[in-house]
Parts: structure tokens; sequence; C-alpha cells
């Protein structure tokens, strides 16, 4: 399934934040880690990831700095700010609080199960 370009704006970089929650890594190492953990739902390729990387960056939220990878080779690694972990708290506060909002509306599985229909009377 393919996410439309408004959500995943709004889903992506949240998800590279929460990556790099656990610690820096750079451009290809994210684009593989979305695609792996994200079930494919937010597989993106370099084209998206990367400017996504510069604006998170220049709102403070990440870092880049280079350091010399494991093949010995200078890479770009991306590291989490103080603000970005803050930044995350928040946005993992409103996701939250939109899939109850979906839940109770019966959108997500959980809200199936708990309440009826929208709009349907029982007879």
């Amino acid at each position: 399934m393919r996410i439309e370009r408004e959500l995943m704006r709004g889903a992506g970089p949240v998800a590279v934040l929460k990556l790099l929650e656990s610690g820096p890594k750079y451009g290809y190492e994210l684009v593989t880690s979305l695609a792996e953990q994200g079930e494919g739902i937010l597989d993106m390729g370099q084209s998206t990831l990367y400017p996504m990387l510069y604006n998170l960056e220049a709102q403070g939220f990440i870092k880049a700095s280079w350091e010399e990878g494991e093949t010995g080779r200078q890479r770009k690694y991306y590291s989490l700010t103080p603000n970005g972990k803050k930044r995350l708290s928040n946005s993992v506060e409103q996701w939250r609080a939109l899939a109850k909002a979906f839940s109770g509306l019966g959108i997500l599985e959980e809200g199936t199960k708990k309440r009826p229909a929208l709009g349907g009377a029982s007879s």
C-alpha cells in the first residue's frame, strides 16, 4: 500500500526522529530502516529522505556530522538534538491522540470492537 503524500509529509519526520532516538544513523541506513521497520508503508527513496533531513536540521531537531563508517569511508551521520527529543515526544502524543480519535470513530480495528458504527442505530 502506498501512503498519500500529505499523510507521509506528517508521518515521515516523526518516523525519522523515532529511528534517530536509538542513536546516530546515516541516510541510507535510515532509508532501509524505514522500509523494514515500517513494514514497507514508510518506504521512501533518498530523494524524499534527504530534503526531509535538511528540513529537520534547519529546524534544529537533528544535527549532522561527518564520521568514518565501518568501511573507512566518510559518511554523514544524523543524530537527535535535545529539541528533536522534545519534538518527538510532542509528535508521539499527537499521533496517539489521533489514533485514539480514529479508534473512537471505528476507523482503527480497536475502535470497531468498542463502539457501533457511526450513525448505526441498533434494530
